[in-house]
């Protein structure tokens, strides 16, 4: 059976493009377009779509005032459609914060190669959309769980410079990212993040979670000095490695070819964690679609760190997780509420057995 879209925009012609596109894969059927969040009400009780595309600046109703609506009263996948801009880019993350699964950019008919690549990612995006786990907005509005983190007794001077914790994410995982930051305690060692965004979004994210969370967070500009207390969330523009340096650890940016498609790639910082960091590296992959991850968690765990990844019930899109753990580089598998948790625990117990610890 196909997967049944319905699109919400304003504007007659994005309605016709992204039909033709949508139509234009097998498993894919578009089975409505409307022109604003009034009419689409009364064509989602109707025609029952599994996946919605959604405007922002619509008439009669403003995109995220729907989708807040939307996402308490019937949950459901929605992809937002809107433009990569500064302001964009607040009001996208809002969306993912309302229940919005995923986004894109609106399409501009550059060239064919342009929209044949649009094409490929918003068929991509809608089959995850329509696998997706989505749950009411209420659910989504609850603050994380306080952890036993905030409350204990502060690590060793030796495992906040030694250890450096990777976590990389994609669909679902804005939201993910915050939960893990924000039940973390101010004082941890560097944390190095790679989220699959553009990057007019990395900017903003990283204000997002540096006002939310304990710890600074700040996007990466290269050539910093891992410091404990902060975690650095890799630019939309470039991949991001760790490298040993300055009696520590720095961080290096380079806009070399996408790797799993993406750039930047988990696999990349994954990777140079192995490299680098080896047995002192803690590895953390979250929600999302595809196989980014998976290869460079299993170098990091040959080379003996440690690593954890998010469980099927708590993701967005189970497929990062699953490509980790079934090729065997996963140390632990845990819900989005426990992750923190463990990561604290392991810190715990390798802090013990440090000289002085």
């Amino acid at each position: 059976m196909s997967i049944k879209v319905l699109i919400v925009d304003d504007s007659a012609l994005m309605r016709a493009l992204l039909t033709e596109i949508i139509n234009g894969a097998p498993d894919l059927e578009v089975v409505g377009a409307a022109p604003d969040p009034i009419a689409a009400r009364e064509m989602i009780k109707t025609l029952n779509p599994d996946v919605l595309t959604l405007d922002v600046e619509m008439p009669r109703m403003d995109g995220l005032d729907f989708l807040d609506r939307l996402m308490r009263l019937r949950p459901m996948p929605v992809i937002m459609i809107s433009s990569f801009t500064a302001s964009g880019s607040e009001v996208t993350l809002k969306a993912l914060e309302l229940g919005a699964v995923d986004y894109l950019a609106k399409p501009r008919a550059e060239n064919i190669s342009i929209l044949q690549s649009y094409a490929e990612d918003i068929r991509e995006k809608i089959r995850a959309a329509a696998s997706a786990q989505v749950t009411s907005r209420t659910l989504i509005a609850a603050p994380p769980a306080p952890t036993l983190a905030q409350s204990k007794g502060s690590f060793s001077p030796r495992l906040l410079a030694e250890k450096v914790i990777a976590i990389g994410a994609s669909t679902g995982g804005t939201e993910a990212i915050k939960e893990v930051l924000c039940s973390l305690p101010g004082e941890m060692p560097p944390i190095v993040m790679v989220q699959h965004m553009p990057e007019t979004f990395t900017p903003s994210f990283a204000q997002r979670l540096n006002s939310l969370s304990k710890l600074t967070v700040i996007e990466a500009q290269g050539g910093e000095r891992l410091q404990p207390g902060t975690a650095y969330l890799a630019p939309g523009h470039s991949h991001m490695r760790v490298k040993k340096g300055g009696g520590g650890f720095l961080l290096e940016l380079a806009k070399d070819e996408p790797v799993n498609r993406h750039r930047p790639a988990a696999d990349v910082l994954f990777w140079s964690v192995a490299e680098h960091v080896r047995q002192n590296g803690l590895g953390v992959i979250l929600t999302g679609m595809g196989k980014d991850g998976a290869q460079g968690l299993l170098a990091m765990r040959q080379a003996g760190a440690w690593n954890i990844g998010q469980d099927q019930a708590s993701c967005v899109v189970y497929g990062m997780p699953r490509e980790a753990a079934q090729i065997g580089a996963l140390d632990e598998v845990a819900s989005l509420g426990d992750i923190s948790r463990s990561i604290l625990a392991r810190l715990r117990a390798v802090d013990k057995h440090l000289p002085g610890g």
